[in-house]
């Protein structure tokens, strides 16, 4: 049984894995989950070849079933969790006539539904030890509903409220409850196909670097409880806002 273990839900090719790289070279055995967990095997191989220990999981965070046997299966084999961010994107532009019920209630089971599953189920384990983290992904939606983002903002407003609630909740239990508000591009694969100055952003560190971002969910993590941060606004220096 490992002392530090991380649990990333949603540990995209972006994001995710990075925060998996950092946590991982802090010592974290980590637990990577996403909804196709064969996806992971190159982020796996890549954490075990620095000597790093990880595992991957399929998990639809979306389903009270398998949130709650992942969560178990971790405690009972693996080690006790440190530390659970919940990284589970959804963000999907459409217009308010072209949202159907279907659409806006599945947006709001990835960013919102599978966000309370994953912290009520965190609490559940950390409550019992008086120690952990728990931490939210959170977007430009979190805080501002932009034209063609109904749905998505919606869901983020909610995933927001939840970790307001929850880290008035927990704190007193002494667990860091925080919320990272991404509100720019991250590099990733899609924002370099759908940004026309990707690369004249990218030279002049006008986008997120996803190894940069990380290491913030790390230092979150790592505050003395003196001085805890709920809410991280984070963008570019040459972002407007």
């Amino acid at each position: 049984m490992n002392n530090k273990t991380a649990l990333i839900i949603g540990a995209g090719d972006a994001i995710g894995s990075a925060i998996a790289r950092k946590f991982a070279g802090r010592g974290y055995t980590i637990c990577a989950a996403r909804r196709n967990g064969d996806k992971l095997t190159p982020l796996v191989e890549e954490i075990e070849a620095t000597g790093g220990n990880a595992y991957a999981f399929t998990c639809d965070a979306r389903k009270e079933d398998q949130i709650e046997n992942l969560f178990a299966e971790i405690e009972s084999n693996i080690g006790e969790l440190d530390v659970v961010v919940f990284n589970v994107g959804a963000n999907v532009p459409m217009g308010i006539l072209q949202t159907d019920s279907r659409k806006f209630f599945k947006i709001w089971e990835m960013a919102c539904f599978a966000g309370f599953l994953s912290g009520r189920e965190a609490a559940r384990y950390m409550t019992k030890r008086n120690r952990g983290t728990i931490l939210f992904t959170g977007a430009t939606a979190s805080v501002r509903g932009s034209a063609g983002f109904a749905a998505f903002a919606s869901a983020k407003h909610g995933l927001r409220a939840l970790a307001q609630s929850m880290a008035r909740e927990l704190g007193p239990k002494n667990i860091h409850v925080g919320h990272i508000v991404i509100d720019a591009a991250v590099d990733t694969a899609w924002i370099q196909q759908m940004l026309p100055d990707y690369k004249q952003r990218k030279d002049n560190d006008g986008v997120v670097n996803p190894d940069d971002l990380a290491e913030l969910y790390v230092q979150m993590h790592e505050q003395p409880r003196s001085a805890w941060t709920f809410e991280l606004d984070v963008r570019p220096w040459t972002e407007k806002w």
